[in-house]
């Protein structure tokens, strides 16, 4: 018999089922039949006066159609930065009702989709006229949608932009918001899905022409929900900041030659570095490093409206035509960026290095700096090169070269800590005024970026250990050890290219940097550290510290860029908490939240990262389109049961190759493998094959790439009998290419010897 359930376990169902609140459908889903009905009939009376159930009877309803209770949808963020919601069914007259959601201490972070089951209040004179205080969050849901608007005798349809999407979605003609015909818009989706048809939209905010250059990253942005205008408040706020001059409490660092080094086109400057030899004879060859990051603490207090807005955005978003800051231009370009000639407040870091680059003590302190220039790292390495005058007089001898020679130092224990060896080309996307792609470049990787890496790091590592010993909470930048999974498919990739990752020792950086020096210099190069790039877990942020793998280090918190990441101010905070040095340290309260606060700018991280890929995918087809029936070179980057992904060797961009389009043959996935294997021919595609493709389709409004495939390893696909790909046991011909691909990694490991 099954027992009957209990009162919560009814509630959470309910909250798992939003909509399904009826007896019928509780009755159902724990097959209460008989008198136990009369039982369950009293739960659900009992659950409805908690406000657990949004009240069913129309009865109940007031004169605005709505019940005490409601399940809303969270559908728009007022200038203020404010939440409004609406019901997810409404059956009234008109456009539904919307209530202005009034957050509560220690309620869950809210966002765009969220679905919500709030008691709503009448609130006199109030736009809008409701208040709606959470009870419980049910549940996200998918229903912004972000696309192209086709009218249709109808009202008209929406082609979503997302290039996953699946469907279309409908809208009727009094929601289209005067939505013209091939107009980019952003809709809501209004009503439960049905099983038939389309689902329907109701169009909240024309975008305008998707084929406009600067609609790229408009896209991205309204994609992924970024948010990219200030609230009123927030831009009064940073407007009446004002500058400090004097030094105050501050220590006085204006005598020490600090520089910023930072890309040319930067306008934030947030960190400042110097090296000084350090005069103590029992440290001799070694250094004093100076690294100063701007204070936004000072200009940023917890509970502020800039603040809020901060932690929501989470972090700064890079596109090739833009910047979504985290902070408004009057901080983030201006008082709180490290301009040449003029003080600025900031955290400071003293650090003494021996000879060898060891640390051997460091302190931190609240100071006022005046940095002597604004150099790009084109630059600085060339005054570092011998050219003098590629900075201003002075600089090279007195400034530059003892960096370098810092860095030399600092070198040498990185190469014995041995961080991940991944240095992979980056691709920089170059546009005209107009906003269109002209070329696509790498990015060329200086000594003098590598420098400020190093300084940023020790510097992040001085945060976390000095924050540790002081017992304070903090906010970890956390990279933990790759998970089995990953692992096992990365030995397959590697044993196709005749290397060897031992199984049943300890993990350790070492170990990939060896396969990684292997590969160097290779065709495989690229393919080796893109697939030990894959292997590796997500970064993320936490006040439990589980080290980081990628950099070899025990404890690890990003302390350097506060104008650009939320993480980074909270650091400041706690180290201004932990010294006494203001009123504006980290609060109780956010103590608190930092597990909650860490969860959240780890998924703004993401979210940005997201938009920034899409956005480069857009242009990157926006660029090809012209160039469709053109023949490239590249690699298999990704293969998968529907076909394979190939990365174009002149500009990077990913496109699809259907495996309809593979040839007349059956082909065979292995997932574990990451092959494809056609059966009549027995031709294995795996990663890192050189392919030449043909472009056949390039959609620049979804960053879309189709290839065509022409060769692989320099050969044509052979023609068989079937289309398809799947699994089975392999036979026949595929059974005799595993053996020769076999012979193939054995040999190519005696060839590579030791390298393996």
């Amino acid at each position: 018999m099954t027992p009957f359930p209990t009162k919560d376990e009814i509630r959470d169902w309910i909250r798992d089922n939003p909509g399904r609140a009826s007896k019928r459908d509780v009755a159902r889903a724990f097959n209460i039949k008989g008198a136990g009905r009369i039982e369950l009939k009293r739960i659900l009376r009992e659950l409805t006066a908690e406000g657990a159930i949004p009240g069913r009877k129309r009865s109940d309803r007031g004169r605005d159609g709505l019940a005490p209770v409601e399940l809303l949808q969270v559908i728009a963020r007022t200038d203020d930065g404010d939440l409004l919601a609406e019901p997810t069914v409404w059956e009234g007259k008109g456009t539904p009702p919307r209530a202005l959601f009034v957050p509560q201490k220690g309620g869950p972070a809210l966002g765009i989709g969220d679905r919500i089951l709030c008691r709503l209040s009448p609130v006199e004179g109030g736009d809008p006229p409701l208040e709606a205080r959470l009870i419980r969050k049910i549940g996200s849901a998918p229903n912004r949608v972000l696309g192209i608007f086709r009218q249709a005798d109808f009202g008209g349809r929406i082609e979503p932009v997302d290039k996953k999407s699946g469907h279309e979605w409908r809208v009727e003609p009094g929601d289209r918001n005067g939505a013209r015909d091939g107009e980019l818009v952003e809709a809501i989706q209004i009503g439960p899905r049905n099983r038939m048809g389309l689902p329907k939209a109701r169009v909240t905010e024309r975008l305008g022409d998707p084929q406009a250059p600067k609609s790229v990253s408009l896209i991205a942005i309204h994609e992924h929900g970024i948010p990219d205008s200030f609230p009123d408040r927030v831009l009064e706020e940073a407007a009446k900041a004002e500058p400090v001059t004097e030094p105050g409490r501050r220590e006085d660092l204006r005598d020490i030659p600090l520089l910023t080094i930072d890309p040319a086109d930067a306008r934030d400057r947030d960190d400042a570095v110097c090296a000084l030899p350090d005069p103590d004879p029992e440290n001799e060859g070694g250094f004093i490093l100076w690294v100063a990051i701007a204070d936004v603490a000072h200009y940023v207090r917890p509970g502020s409206a800039l603040d809020r807005e901060a932690r929501k955005r989470g972090n700064s978003t890079y596109f090739p035509d833009r910047v979504v800051p985290m902070l408004p231009d009057a901080l983030s370009g201006d008082l709180c960026s490290l301009h040449a000639d003029v003080p600025r407040p900031c955290m400071a870091l003293r650090i003494v290095i021996g000879a060898d680059g060891e640390k051997r003590a460091h302190r931190f302190t609240r100071g006022l700096m005046r940095s002597r220039a604004s150099l790009a790292y084109e630059a600085a390495q060339a005054a570092a090169d011998g050219d003098a005058s590629a900075v201003p007089d002075g600089l090279a001898e007195e400034v530059i070269a003892p960096l370098w020679q810092a860095y030399a130092a600092l070198k040498k224990a990185r190469d014995r800590r041995a961080p991940l060896h991944l240095d992979l080309p980056e691709r920089q996307i170059i546009l005209s005024d107009e906003g269109r792609v002209t070329s696509v470049a790498f990015k060329e990787r200086l000594d003098a970026h590598r420098l400020i890496e190093e300084f940023m790091v020790l510097a992040n590592v001085c945060a976390a250990e000095t924050l540790e010993q002081r017992r304070r909470p903090t906010m970890y930048r956390v990279h933990e050890e790759p998970n089995p999974d990953k692992i096992e498919a990365l030995r397959a990739v590697l044993e196709e290219v005749g290397l060897t990752l031992a199984k049943g020792q300890v993990l350790k950086t070492s170990q990939f940097n060896r396969l990684l020096d292997a590969a160097a210099d290779t065709e495989d190069a690229e393919m080796v550290s893109l697939s030990v790039l894959r292997s590796m877990t997500q970064a993320y942020y936490s006040p439990r510290n589980f080290g980081h793998f990628g950099l070899n280090l025990k404890r690890y918190a990003h302390f350097t860029s506060p104008i650009r990441r939320y993480a980074d101010l909270l650091v400041h905070r706690a180290l201004i908490a932990s010294f006494g040095w203001g009123s504006d340290g980290l609060t109780p309260e956010e103590e608190e939240q930092m597990e909650e606060i860490g969860e959240a700018i780890s998924q703004t991280e993401r979210r940005s990262m997201l938009a920034e890929r899409d956005t480069n995918d857009r242009y990157l087809a926006a660029y090809l389109a012209d160039r469709v029936g053109a023949e490239f070179e590249g690699r298999v980057s990704g293969v998968a049961k529907f076909g394979l992904f190939v990365k174009l060797d002149e500009t990077g961009a990913d496109g699809l190759i259907p495996v309809s389009a593979l040839g007349h043959e059956y082909f065979r996935h292995d997932p574990d493998d990451q092959t494809l294997t056609g059966e009549q021919s027995g031709r294995v595609i795996g990663l890192g094959m050189p392919a030449t493709v043909r472009l056949s389709e390039a959609v620049p409004v979804t960053g879309g790439l189709l290839f065509e495939l022409l060769s692989i390893e320099g050969k044509a696909l052979p023609r068989g009998k079937g289309r398809r790909a799947g699994k089975g046991r392999r036979s026949g011909p595929a059974s005799g290419k595993r053996k020769q691909i076999r012979h193939k990694i054995k040999r190519n490991k005696v060839r590579k010897g030791s390298r393996g």
